[in-house]
């Protein structure tokens, strides 16, 4: 997956960095037609001299959708990995909903069909 990693306001360590493409190159198990990823590390309170919290927000995008995930916590290790979390959970839920043909839409639309099939008219 092509990922691009954004550290706003501050200079983030290759050890941080290779964390994060390490966690999110292994969301490709869940969703295999994964384009391309966005990641924004914020510091929240940096504008005061104390940090009080660490912000990993994450941007995926896969064909006819766009998923976003904000969390926040102490480290961006643990933030990261909250956001892991999340977009699994998504990403499955997206998988299901492309790979579910049982879905109340397409059985109606199916018996739309058929019945359009049954019940067209004979040329004369």
């Amino acid at each position: 997956m092509r990922l691009q990693i954004n550290a706003v306001h501050f200079t983030a360590d290759q050890s941080l960095l290779d964390f994060i493409q390490a966690k999110l190159n292994k969301l490709d198990t869940f969703h295999d037609r994964i384009v391309s990823g966005e990641v924004f590390l914020r510091l929240d309170g940096a504008d005061t001299n104390k940090v009080k919290e660490k912000i990993v927000e994450v941007r995926l995008n896969i064909p006819g959708k766009e998923l976003f995930v904000k969390e926040h916590d102490k480290s961006f290790e643990s933030a990261t990995d909250r956001v892991l979390d999340v977009l699994k959970d998504k990403l499955v839920r997206c998988k299901q909903k492309r790979n579910d043909f049982s879905s109340p839409a397409i059985v109606e639309a199916k018996s739309r069909m058929k019945e359009d099939e049954v019940f067209e008219p004979d040329e004369l």
